[in-house]
């Protein structure tokens, strides 16, 4: 009798970590081409060129808020404060353009302010050792509360064109959003892959004590990084500003949940120490494909929320399917 005996070959777990190694390359771009192709047969107009310039315009916030979460998310942290920040810096920006200040100095104060909130955050965080989640929960309610008070409560209008360019203007018929964007994803690309501070980032995700002992100012690096999400969100306010032409107190409310999707989605590790701004932005895209495919749909608002709320858990397990490979 002969009996047929499967002999391993070995092999297995090589495959396996080759399979996994291209899908944390390459598998949120080929989600998002698939996307891409299955709403261009669904609706015809998804593919044309002001369809696409509306998505990218759509997304530049969020991938602004997206980039600086990246960067504190690689170091295993996270930063709930954002959208506060965003509207805080927009209101604070508009209210000193108003009040005859120079628009371009407005606009640096609106982003200083959100970089003051960051750095606030990194504080609290590295040298106090206060968990990132409870810090930035609390300046997500303090920093709106800001919002709110130097405001009122109601929206400011602005009295200066120059906030309407940068948020709702054109340059050779893309928006201006764009090109703020892709610069900040340029210059944050850099910084991860080819500097000594972006280094430091990836060591801290990956074993803070470690970094430590090799050395590395740990609670200096966190700080910067904190504070780098904050000038982003602040950045991101003014931009906003600008797009709405008034400075809200209530903008920006679930934006952080925005980000930190997109910021997972993209293949960066929720506990740190893995992760590239490149698949950031991809992220970012999928999210905006998917909101817009369903806005051409006439799907309802309450129903994208559904979707949205499921992107995010599924992100999270996408994550959690990362981490045990």
């Amino acid at each position: 009798m002969k009996t047929n005996i499967a002999v391993s070959t070995g092999n297995e777990p090589v495959m396996r970590n080759k399979i996994m190694y291209y899908w944390n390359q390459l598998g949120m771009l080929i989600i998002l081409v698939l996307m891409c192709v299955l709403m261009a047969f669904i609706t015809p107009n998804f593919m044309e060129v002001t369809n696409v310039i509306n998505v990218l315009k759509q997304v530049s916030i969020t991938a602004i808020l997206a980039a600086g979460m990246t960067v504190v998310i690689l170091t295993g942290g996270i930063d709930l404060s954002v959208g506060s920040t965003l509207a805080l810096s927009g209101v604070l920006s508009v209210m000193l353009t108003n009040a005859g200040v120079n628009p371009v100095i407005s606009m640096l104060a609106g982003a200083a302010a959100g970089y003051v909130v960051g750095a606030i955050n990194g504080y609290f965080t590295a040298a106090v050792k206060l968990p990132p989640f409870i810090v930035t929960l609390g300046s997500m309610t303090y920093v709106r509360g800001l919002a709110y008070v130097i405001s009122g409560g109601y929206p400011i209008v602005l009295q200066d064109v120059t906030f309407k360019y940068l948020g709702a203007g054109y340059f050779l018929k893309i928006p201006t959003p764009i090109y703020i964007m892709a610069f900040v994803y340029v210059v944050m690309y850099f910084i991860l892959k080819y500097t000594m501070f972006g280094r430091h980032i990836y060591a801290i995700g990956g074993n803070q004590e470690a970094a430590r002992l090799t050395g590395i100012k740990v609670e200096k690096t966190l700080i910067h990084v904190y504070s780098i999400s904050g000038f982003l969100a602040g950045a991101a306010g003014v931009v906003m500003a600008g797009r709405l032409f008034s400075g809200q107190p209530m903008v920006g409310v679930g934006m952080e949940l925005d980000a930190i999707a997109a910021v997972i989605l993209g293949g960066t590790s929720f506990v740190g120490g893995f992760g590239r701004i490149q698949g950031t932005i991809i992220g970012v895209l999928t999210m905006g494909v998917l909101t817009n495919g369903l806005t051409l749909l006439n799907v309802d608002y309450y129903w994208q929320l559904v979707v949205k709320g499921a992107v995010i858990v599924v992100a999270v397990l996408l994550d959690r399917l990362r981490s045990r490979s």
